[in-house]
């Protein structure tokens, strides 16, 4: 394995005690370096010039605005903290994120979709990632002991109907929903696979599920109940904020169930909510209107 640069260590240091997840960690080290590799020479020797010219490059390759951020944010880290270049991190640019509505499944399509999944385990996972809302990496950090109180599983009947997140987006913790159905599909897959610290183990159980097999049997499901729409395990958790609004639930509640930190992400899902638009009345309802004009 090669050593660690000092300077890649001075910016994981500098991120670990920011708090930032391993994941983030991970993402930004990558774009740094591959920023570094595109010019062939170390990142602390180039200019904000470079950093525009990278940027133009990956545009014109045609990367995801995602991905141009991810780069931007790690750039901007990179020499605002790491090299303590104040003036610089305000100069590069951010791309224009455009402005989809997602893609949402009906409760038909979320029954077959889960239905097709052939796996215990998946299939309880991916269940729970809708009924709760949950993350991918949320659902794959899931431990028994989330389960309040972990006695459920085991048929204690407490008043207590919720999960704990302990480490949802940006390390924060929160508690949502259990529903009564969740809760019987969890206890028989604890019944018959008996996991456990981890509530959705992978092949070594002492460590959780693979991400990547969770995407893996969304894509197979997907395929197996012929969804036509493009569907990933976030579909779940966009179709699980919509079907809610479309309940009538308030989107303030909504926004605290998936950890939104604005409710300008909550708030898309009022443009996909066709349900809900077609059960609002318009104000003329309530307003005595002749039709025909006086003569």
């Amino acid at each position: 394995m090669a050593e660690t640069s000092p300077l890649r260590r001075r910016m994981i240091e500098d991120m670990t005690v920011r708090n930032l997840s391993p994941a983030t960690q991970r993402s930004c080290v990558h774009a740094v370096s591959k920023f570094s590799r595109f010019f062939g020479r170390s990142p602390e020797t180039l200019t904000l010039e470079d950093v525009r010219t990278c940027q133009v490059h990956l545009a014109s390759k045609g990367v995801a605005w995602a991905s141009l951020n991810q780069t931007a944010a790690a750039l901007r880290f990179f020499c605002g903290v790491t090299l303590g270049m104040a003036e610089i991190p305000e100069r590069i640019a951010y791309a224009r994120e455009p402005r989809r509505l997602p893609v949402v499944l009906s409760a038909d399509e979320v029954v077959r979709l889960l239905e097709a999944v052939p796996s215990l385990k998946a299939r309880a996972a991916l269940t729970t990632a809708y009924a709760a809302g949950l993350r991918v990496s949320e659902v794959t950090g899931l431990k028994v002991a989330d389960i309040v109180p972990e006695a459920r599983l085991r048929h204690d009947d407490s008043d207590r109907m919720m999960i704990r997140i302990e480490h949802g987006k940006g390390g924060k913790e929160r508690y949502v929903m259990l529903s009564a159905q969740l809760l019987a599909i969890l206890r028989t897959y604890w019944r018959l696979a008996r996991p456990g610290p981890w509530l959705f183990p992978g092949r070594d159980a002492t460590r959780p599920i693979e991400p990547t097999t969770l995407h893996a049997a969304c894509r197979s499901a997907r395929a197996a109940a012929g969804i036509g729409k493009k569907v990933t395990v976030h579909i779940l958790r966009h179709s699980f904020a919509t079907h809610l609004l479309e309940s009538g639930v308030d989107i303030r509640v909504i926004q605290v169930l998936p950890g939104h930190a604005h409710l300008s992400t909550t708030a898309r899902y009022t443009h996909v909510s066709q349900g809900l638009i077609g059960r609002t009345a318009s104000p003329l309802e309530k307003l005595r209107l002749e039709v025909v004009p006086p003569a």
